[in-house]
C-alpha cells in the first residue's frame, strides 16, 4: 500500500523517509527527537563556551611537549573549513589531514590551499590508490545501494583515525555538528563506518583485491582507539553559535575561500551522488535533512526552507558535465554508465554488517546514561 505524501508542518521531512510518523498536528518525530535527544548535547552557548575553553585547556596541558596536540580532517567544505579558522583562534596545534580520493574540484583545492595559508597549519595529504576507488565505486555502482559515498566517507576517517595512531596524536578535532546536522533519517542509507558491509558489498560486486585500501574495524573504531589508546573525539561547533551563513561569511572575508553553492559540494562524486543519484533513484533529497536541522536550531525560517527546495537540485548543463567528468574517470563507456545508473537496487540490510553490535552498543550507552543521569563523553 502506498503511503499518503505528508510533509511535517515545523521541519520540511517528509514520507520520502519511510520511518517518518506524525502527531495530529501533523509534526513529525523529529521535533521532540531533536528536542530530547539533541538539544541536552548542543551547546551555542556560555556554557558551550566555557566547557569549550576546559577541554582545550586540557589537550594544551597534557599536549604540550608534542609537536602537534590535535588531528584534524579538511575538506575544504564550509564546516572543516570554519572549523580550522576556530581551532586557530583556540590557539590550538593540530596537524591537518586531507584525504585525497581522486574527486575533488578544482574549488576544493583552492579553498583547502587559502586555509592552510590563512591558519598557518601544517598539512598532511594522504592521496588514495586511485585503482582500490575505482574499483571500489564501480562495486558499490552495482550493487545500487543508496549510500554511494561510502568508499570515500570510509576513507577519509579510517586513513586520518590510522594516521593518528600512528603518530601518537590522541585528540580528534571532528566537524561535525548539531546545528545543520542534528537530523538525519537512518532509514536513508547505512554507516559509512561500518567496514564489514563495505568488505560484503565489494566481495559481491567488486572485482580483484583491493591492494591499499585501509579499513578501520568495528572494534578499533569503538573500543580500542578510545578506551585502550585513550583517543578523545572533539567537536568544538556543538559548542558554539554555528551559523552556516555567518560562518561563510566569515571565511570569505577573513581568507579567499570560496563557497560552492550547496553542502558537501566540494567532490565532484558526492555533488553527484547527493543532488542527483539519490534523488532519482530513492527519492532521498538530502537538503530535507540538513534544512530541517537548521530550522530546529534556529538558522533559517520554514518558510526559506520551502523556498530553497524549489530550487534545481542540479544545473543541466553542469549534470552533463559532471556525467561525462565520472564515467570517464570510472573507464565506462556512456551506456555502461547509465546501465550502472539503473542497477538493481539492493539495501544494506541484504549484506553482513556491525549494525546489531551498534545498535546493542548504544543501547547500553543510554541505559548506563539514564544510571548515571549525565552524558557520557569522552570529554567531561
Amino acid at each position: 500500500m502506498i503511503r499518503p505524501y505528508q510533509m511535517c508542518t515545523v521541519t520540511v521531512m517528509d514520507t520520502s523517509d519511510p520511518d517518518i510518523s506524525f502527531d495530529e498536528m501533523g509534526v513529525s518525530n523529529y521535533v521532540p527527537y531533536f528536542e530530547k535527544e539533541v538539544r541536552p548535547r548542543w551547546f551555542p552557548n556560555a556554557e558551550g563556551e566555557n566547557r569549550l575553553r576546559k577541554i582545550v585547556d586540557k589537550i594544551k596541558i597534557s599536549e604540550k611537549d608534542k609537536e602537534y596536540d590535535s588531528i584534524i580532517g579538511l575538506s575544504g567544505g564550509v564546516d572543516s573549513s570554519y572549523l580550522a579558522l576556530k581551532v586557530k583562534e583556540l590557539g590550538l596545534r593540530p596537524l591537518v589531514v586531507h584525504v585525497d580520493a581522486g574527486w575533488n574540484s578544482e574549488l576544493a583545492v583552492k579553498n583547502i590551499e587559502s586555509i592552510i595559508k590563512y591558519c598557518n597549519f601544517d598539512l598532511y595529504t594522504h592521496v588514495m590508490n586511485w585503482e582500490d576507488m575505482k574499483q571500489l565505486q564501480l562495486a558499490y555502482l552495482r550493487s545500487g545501494v543508496a549510500n554511494q559515498d561510502v568508499p570515500q566517507d570510509h576513507a577519509f576517517f579510517a586513513a586520518m583515525y590510522h594516521f593518528a595512531v600512528k603518530n601518537k596524536i590522541k585528540h580528534v578535532i571532528n566537524g561535525g555538528n548539531f546545528a545543520t546536522e542534528g537530523i538525519f533519517p537512518q532509514s536513508w542509507h547505512h554507516a559509512a563506518m561500518d567496514a564489514k558491509s563495505l568488505k560484503a558489498i565489494f566481495k559481491r560486486f567488486g572485482n580483484g583485491k583491493l591492494k591499499e585500501y585501509k579499513t578501520i574495524s568495528f572494534f578499533q573504531y569503538y573500543f580500542w582507539y578510545p578506551f585502550v589508546l585513550g583517543m578523545k573525539v572533539m567537536r568544538p561547533l556543538n559548542y558554539m553559535p554555528y551559523n552556516r551563513a555567518i560562518a561563510m561569511e566569515e571565511l570569505q572575508k577573513k581568507t579567499v575561500w570560496r563557497p560552492y553553492g550547496r553542502k558537501h559540494c566540494e567532490s565532484v562524486f558526492t555533488k553527484f551522488f547527493q543532488n542527483y543519484y539519490l534523488i532519482e533513484r530513492f527519492g532521498f533529497d538530502k537538503r530535507k535533512p540538513h534544512l530541517s536541522s537548521m530550522i530546529l536550531s534556529g538558522q533559517i525560517t520554514r518558510e526559506e526552507a520551502l523556498s530553497e527546495l524549489q530550487q534545481p537540485l542540479y544545473d543541466k548543463q553542469a549534470l552533463i558535465e559532471d556525467k561525462i567528468y565520472i564515467r570517464k574517470k570510472l573507464g565506462l563507456s556512456e551506456g555502461q554508465f547509465e546501465k550502472l545508473l539503473a542497477a538493481d537496487r539492493h539495501y544494506c540490510s541484504e549484506f553482513r554488517s556491525n549494525l546489531w553490535k551498534y545498535q546493542i552498543m548504544k543501547s547500553m550507552q543510554k541505559k548506563t546514561e539514564g544510571w548515571l543521569g549525565r552524558t557520557i563523553s569522552n570529554y567531561s
